[in-house]
């Protein structure tokens, strides 16, 4: 049995990137080199522009933003009203990590990939230290997905889970998956414009029926998947099958 998706919603937004909708529906989104948040909370803006385009922005804990800009090897750690509240250059540690991707990990860590070493590495921002949780893999990183407890990295060939601990949870292969998030140990892969999904405990992704909306960008949640087309910004309900 599929599981059982319902557009509820259709909005139009403009922007460059749509990151995603906190659980107090709050919307944040990139334009124009600008990261925003507008909602029920207010509306907020952060901009450095001599550090480059942002590469990703992790909403996860929305006290603690992590944005990060890949040109320039930085992290930005932003409070809910999207003020600084410190920064990191990896540039500038005793031991220079060249950073591929950043987000969220909890307890004043960060889940990164280090690009030179090709691993996926959980680092500590107040001790400066970090831990290798995986083994060096072979091919380019397309996309990762992660929150407190899971990391999951996409790469040419495979798509790898890891928990905090450092353990191979599984390892899948690509089979034309582009991108891949996640909410908890439910994953969404995108291939081409289908969209696939892994319910907590499957083996095998199950392709979702046809959205016929073209997918830019795509946030999963507890509640609702968010496909963002370029020009709107769609609300899908998603319903486990019954057992």
């Amino acid at each position: 049995m599929a599981q059982e998706i319902k557009k509820i919603e259709t909005k139009p937004l403009l922007v460059k990137k749509f990151i995603g909708i906190d659980s107090y529906k709050n919307t944040y989104f990139i334009k124009d080199m600008v990261f925003y948040k507008q909602g029920p909370d207010g509306n907020f803006e952060f901009n450095d522009f001599q550090l480059g385009e942002i590469t990703s922005v992790d909403i996860i804990n929305p006290l603690s933003i992590v944005v990060f800009y890949q040109d320039t090897n930085v992290v930005v750690l932003l409070d809910n009203k999207l003020a600084q509240i410190e920064r990191f250059n990896f540039n500038n540690l005793p031991e220079f990590i060249n950073v591929g991707a950043a987000s969220n990990a909890g307890n004043n860590r960060l889940w990164i990939f280090n690009i030179d070493t090709q691993q996926v590495e959980l680092f500590n921002y107040r001790t400066k230290l970090k831990t290798a949780i995986s083994q060096p893999f072979k091919g380019q990183l397309l996309s990762t997905a992660s929150d407190f407890n899971y990391y999951y990295a996409l790469t040419e060939n495979t798509l790898r889970s890891y928990n905090t601990y450092g353990g191979l949870l599984s390892e899948k292969p690509r089979n034309g998956i582009e991108k891949i998030i996640q909410y908890n140990e439910n994953q969404v892969a995108l291939k081409g414009n289908d969209l696939y999904y892994l319910a907590e405990g499957a083996t095998e992704f199950k392709k979702i029926k046809s959205l016929e909306v073209p997918v830019k960008d795509l946030q999963l949640t507890q509640d609702f998947l968010y496909i963002y087309d370029g020009n709107n910004l769609h609300t899908f309900t998603i319903t486990q099958p019954k057992k």
